[in-house]
């Protein structure tokens, strides 16, 4: 009776939650802000081989959750934003070294226009030799600060040219800055995406919005073993739900399905605070005045997350 208790337990264990991880550049010392060094990457990839973690294509993980399948806690998920020079000078061959697959998301401007930094068409078509390539926009807007029409403009630009070039369209779409709020999901949506990605720290479970997905940030040195703890939070978020027009967060209001007593809330600018649940609920008046024109507000319960974007949005700004 006891082993049999034990490999249930280890076997519920296995299902837990996938985490996707964004890089941007490689290598590249101008820029240690969005930059991982070549060292740093080996050890994270070290980090993964040698405690069983599994990295997977992309698409794996989308059909898992299409298909309502349980998500293996030791699936991760790797992407790379802005199709930098440095991915294919500095990081590719560390990429192809562990056999490790990854998503580029193309900003479809600075290859058209040849900015300096940036991977040609030839050098893109060669990278998919080895992973997948995605959509990061046309112009890299700040998405939220563009009208309904210049948005629509944005993606059917970028889309038409990525097509053209590469001969395929793409099946996933992560927003220039991790910017979005509801009315810039909506529009992404219509474009008819497998999946959209965020830039929310956090981790994809069952119940995870595939047009919505978490993805935590590996730039300079990070606390990989951290970040690979958290596990998706099953909330639905009744206040906040976008950025207040006089700026003022006044209360927040989030449901839950956990059993817990206390939890944990992060605003920008705030800090973390300790916060009490009842029956899965917490409510808690604020009155804070938001900071920032981008805004986090983070739900934490035991390790447990979930992320609620606040951006200032043209429409009314």
């Amino acid at each position: 009776m006891k082993s049999l208790l034990i490999s249930l337990i280890l076997a519920i264990s296995l299902w837990a939650d996938a985490h996707i991880f964004v890089y941007h550049r490689f290598g590249d010392n101008r820029h240690p802000s969005t930059s991982t060094t070549v060292s740093e990457l080996k050890r994270e990839f070290a980090y993964f081989k040698k405690n069983g973690y599994e990295v997977i294509p992309l698409e794996k993980l989308l059909q898992a959750l299409k298909n309502g399948e349980n998500i293996p806690q030791n699936w991760v998920v790797l992407t790379i934003d802005d199709n930098f020079k440095s991915f294919y000078e500095n990081g590719l061959e560390v990429f192809k070294s562990y056999n490790y697959p990854f998503s580029l998301f193309v900003y479809v401007e600075a290859t058209q226009k040849k900015y300096p930094d940036y991977l040609s068409w030839k050098q893109l078509k060669e990278i998919k030799k080895y992973g997948t390539l995605e959509f990061h926009s046309y112009s890299h807007p700040h998405m939220t600060y563009l009208s309904d029409k210049e948005l629509k403009n944005d993606f059917e630009k970028g889309l038409k040219i990525f097509e053209k070039k590469l001969g395929f369209k793409p099946k996933c779409f992560s927003y220039p800055y991790g910017e979005y709020n509801e009315r810039v999901k909506k529009i992404a949506e219509s474009f008819g995406f497998d999946a959209i990605i965020n830039q929310n720290m956090g981790a994809v479970g069952k119940n995870s919005d595939i047009y919505d997905l978490d993805r935590n940030a590996l730039v300079g040195k990070t606390n990989i073993k951290y970040l690979l703890k958290s596990k998706h939070l099953n909330a639905k978020w009744i206040e906040p739900n976008s950025y207040p027009k006089d700026g003022v967060l006044k209360a927040l209001h989030v449901e839950t399905n956990e059993s817990a007593k206390k939890g944990s809330y992060y605003i920008s600018g705030e800090g973390w605070k300790r916060v009490k649940i009842k029956n899965g609920v917490i409510e808690e008046k604020l009155n804070k005045k938001l900071k920032k024109g981008r805004n986090r507000v983070i739900i934490s319960i035991r390790n447990k997350i979930s992320t609620k974007l606040l951006i200032k949005d043209k429409k009314w700004n």
